[in-house]
């Protein structure tokens, strides 16, 4: 066995800290330092936790059930190419421009936003981390329907699990700002984290 400076080094440094422990002299811990044998102390029971998420969970559902509701009551009824239904026109005209005479990619549009609004800050949020989430996985609901048809599509897939990444870094970042938004969302989309 060679012996190496920094073999040297180490077994000098060893040597000091056996002699001033005999000493009674120890090197200071580190910041934070917590010692090992330290108890773990929960301030909340289990059954506190599990009850207060209960109830932060009936809060989010309450208030994301009053945002449907209202979206429901106040938004006029979404047509093909960006009509709303407040316009003055005839029976057949609106049978045209019904969303189930529209393509797929105009109905999953219109319930892209539907879900947005409900997720908005404010009007117009495309921004905010839950909007996104919101956006990402419709999206990634798209792709999911594709590769069921399309199993050899390699391509799509590598990007759906990139899309996986981009969802699960904005949820990790929700979780750690802002948590009763985070809660909504995971509540909501029916994600497991």
């Amino acid at each position: 066995r060679t012996v190496t400076k920094k073999r040297i080094h180490r077994q000098q440094k060893h040597k000091l800290k056996e002699e001033l422990a005999a000493r009674g002299i120890f090197p200071p811990k580190p910041p934070n330092y917590i010692p090992k044998n330290t108890p773990v102390i929960n301030a909340v029971s289990k059954e506190e936790r599990l009850a207060e998420s209960k109830r932060q969970d009936e809060l989010a559902a309450k208030e994301l059930q009053e945002k449907m509701q209202y979206q429901k009551e106040n938004n006029p009824l979404v047509l093909r190419f960006g009509f709303s239904d407040d316009l003055v026109m005839s029976d057949r005209v609106r049978k045209l421009l019904d969303l189930h005479n529209g393509n797929q990619r105009e109905v999953v549009k219109a319930q892209k936003q539907q879900a947005m609004e409900i997720f908005q800050l404010r009007d117009g949020d495309t921004g905010s981390s839950a909007v996104q989430v919101i956006a990402l996985t419709t999206r990634i609901q798209q792709i999911q329907t594709h590769i069921s048809k399309h199993k050899k599509d390699k391509h799509s897939k590598r990007g759906l699990d990139a899309l996986y990444v981009r969802r699960r870094k904005l949820l990790d970042y929700m979780e750690r700002k802002d948590f009763e938004s985070y809660r909504k969302v995971v509540k909501t989309l029916g994600l497991i984290h």
